[in-house]
């Protein structure tokens, strides 16, 4: 039997969301053999647990576990793919069970690579000092303010940086599977089977996605100016120095804005920071002070009171009545 040109070791976390890894596991299948015959010839993977058994979904669908560190020598792999989890503070939470399974597969030489969340699980664990990381946009703004000194590239799908790699999540898995494929295995086998997966091609690194922020025929200025005002939320900018960075007045760009949205830039900031705020109170634990740092606003008296007259309700009693939902779908 041959020897894959390259292996993987592919590690989802406790409620692991299913999209990436599907993607990036069906597109190891399609170049893996000549034929759609699945055979492990030019690519090889096992799925990796802490523990035999199985590993359920976010959806509840459940994978079984084929392979556990002690059944496996690391530094036979080239890659340890790291499938984040519901929430990125779920993540953080289990470094202490992974640590010393990541720390020996980086001793033996074998590229970390996270999707999605699992970014936050290997910065909490001391694996991403001196590295740049591509964080989904969602999280951006809490993986800053909880890793200030590691440098995040919220532009790019996916970031190889030396042996750590990291990619946003979501059908990007695929675009990052195509690279490593590329690497390893020649453009034409990284390309095999993208028409049955329905691809036109693969996206690189730096795509920017039309869909966000419904940039879409925005136009180049309102375009850049909803960028910087996702990569400046926690920094206390005023949109006349956001007018600036662009090179048009306070004026023209509030105009453009109204065109388009039908309110100010100011306006559309101020309500972008607090859908923020909404869903980190709907998707984590952290108190509203780090919370409100992470949207630029120091005063969380302010911040309640704006925020109860945008929602009707104050955050605590947001994030109240949110897990007592969760409780109740739980029962």
């Amino acid at each position: 039997m041959m020897t894959p040109d390259v292996r993987f070791l592919l590690l989802p976390l406790p409620d692991f969301t299913m999209l990436p890894f599907g993607g990036f596991i069906d597109k190891l299948r399609f170049s893996a053999d000549n034929e759609d015959y699945s055979q492990q010839r030019h690519c090889g993977w096992q799925i990796l647990g802490l523990e035999s058994g199985t590993v359920t979904s976010s959806s509840s669908v459940s994978v079984e576990v084929q392979i556990t560190p002690e059944q496996i020598r690391l530094s036979d792999y080239d890659y340890l793919v790291v499938f984040g989890c519901r929430s990125a503070r779920h993540a953080q939470q289990m470094a202490p069970s992974y640590k010393a399974l990541l720390k020996q597969a980086a001793s033996s030489g074998v590229t970390l690579v996270t999707i999605d969340n699992a970014c936050f699980m290997l910065a909490e664990a001391g694996l991403l000092k001196k590295n740049k990381v591509s964080v989904h946009w969602r999280h951006a703004q809490e993986f800053m303010a909880a890793y200030p000194d590691i440098e995040v590239r919220t532009e790019q799908l996916y970031c190889i940086d030396k042996k750590r790699i990291s990619c946003s999540g979501g059908s990007a898995a695929i675009d990052l599977a195509v690279e490593l494929l590329t690497r390893h295995c020649g453009r034409t086998r990284a390309m095999k089977g993208l028409a049955d997966m329905i691809i036109d091609k693969p996206r690189g690194q730096l795509h920017r996605l039309e869909s966000l922020d419904n940039e879409t025929n925005a136009g180049r200025h309102v375009s850049r100016a909803i960028g910087l005002m996702r990569d400046l939320f926690a920094e206390r900018k005023t949109t006349d120095e956001l007018a600036t960075m662009i090179g048009i007045s306070r004026r023209q760009l509030d105009r453009l804005f109204k065109d388009k949205f039908s309110k100010t830039a100011h306006d559309y900031w101020h309500e972008m920071r607090l859908q923020h705020l909404h869903w980190r109170l709907v998707n984590s634990n952290h108190s509203l002070t780090i919370l409100a740092e992470e949207i630029g606003i120091q005063d969380t008296s302010y911040l309640c009171k704006v925020f109860r007259k945008r929602f009707g309700q104050s955050p605590a009693t947001l994030r109240h009545s949110n897990k007592e939902t969760v409780l109740n779908l739980s029962k």
